[in-house]
């Protein structure tokens, strides 16, 4: 019966975010953002909160209103799926496996950003465990032009 209410309060707070005429927050690649990403099912991450919200990192940004977002857990996790970072001072883990596309109507309050040597590491580490590290989809041989109209 818990998960059926806090599937009832995320579906009201997501409503709420979903309708908000607020102009979008100014956000930026390699900051962590404190957003609402909700009740999920699964192995899905869960926001925590009343607010649902966990910090992620902006990893991508798409658009003003939309960006490929990295949650971050302060519990300590090793392997592929995962990347330890510091942020402001204390060691904590971006989580690999739950990236995703975000609205930035989501977003509530920075955090604070990476620094360039952590953006890098958390990059590579993207890099190797999406792109390389798949055999049937190789990676493109040209990235930049690979989606290019044909002429």
């Amino acid at each position: 019966m818990e998960v059926i209410k806090r599937f009832l309060e995320w579906i009201k707070l997501k409503e709420q975010l979903h309708v908000s005429v607020a102009k979008p927050p100014l956000f930026k690649e390699g900051e962590i953002w404190w957003c609402s990403l909700g009740e999920n099912i699964g192995i899905e991450i869960n926001g925590k909160s009343k607010d649902f919200t966990r910090p992620v990192l902006i990893f991508r940004k798409l658009s003003r209103e939309g960006f490929l977002a990295v949650p971050m857990s302060t519990k300590n996790k090793w392997g592929t799926w995962y990347v330890r970072v510091n942020q402001s001072g204390r060691a904590v883990t971006v989580l690999l496996s739950q990236i995703r596309v975000v609205s930035s109507n989501r977003l509530h309050s920075k955090m604070g950003e990476l620094d360039d040597a952590d953006c890098i590491k958390v990059s590579n580490a993207f890099t190797e465990l999406y792109i390389f590290s798949n055999k049937k989809f190789p990676p493109p041989l040209s990235v930049a032009g690979s989606w290019e109209n044909p002429k």
